[in-house]
């Protein structure tokens, strides 16, 4: 893999956590948005404001610092698979940018669409889902701070082909 100079790394270590700290932002605004919606704020504005930032902002920062993680990672002695901690961190990025795609922001499109009219279990959904990204968001951070877990071991080495196992035996016989 092709290593990266160390202003260049710094700048895309800045933006992963510019593209990430905005999608938790995104996030929170969401749980915030359906907590209002729940505790009585009125349906017609809050969910076609939370369609919006869910299409404009946590969509396509979910897509982003997908991106710009993967590249951090391949670019960087970290590697995509060498550590276990990066790849849990890739695991949980990778499940939750499919569910926002998906799942999430089919939803929220459909809540701000109905607004008053959406039904209760809807209107549940649109907080736990923000609620358990959050979560996840903060265990990826817990995982970037931390680092634990060290480096995935190593593939064992080859035994020797049968080719050169015969090639050896005939070179010793003599």
């Amino acid at each position: 893999m092709p290593r990266i100079p160390p202003t260049t790394r710094k700048a895309l270590l800045t933006l992963h956590l510019i593209t990430s700290l905005g999608w938790l932002g995104a996030d929170l605004v969401l749980l915030t948005l359906g907590i209002a919606a729940q505790r009585g704020a009125d349906p017609a504005v809050v969910y076609p404001v939370a369609g919006l930032v869910g299409t404009v902002l946590f969509a396509p920062l979910s897509v982003l610092v997908w991106l710009v993680g993967v590249a951090s990672a391949l670019l960087t002695p970290w590697g995509l698979v060498r550590y276990r901690w990066v790849l849990v961190k890739l695991v949980i990025t990778t499940v939750m940018v499919g569910l926002v795609l998906f799942l999430l922001t089919p939803n929220l499109r459909h809540a701000s669409a109905l607004g008053a009219a959406l039904p209760a279990r809807d209107r549940a959904d649109l907080v736990i889902a923000p609620a358990v990204s959050t979560t996840l968001m903060i265990i990826a951070t817990v995982l970037s701070t931390y680092k634990p877990w060290g480096r995935r071991a190593a593939r064992p080495s080859r035994p020797a082909t049968a080719p050169a196992a015969a090639r050896d035996r005939a070179t010793t016989s003599k």
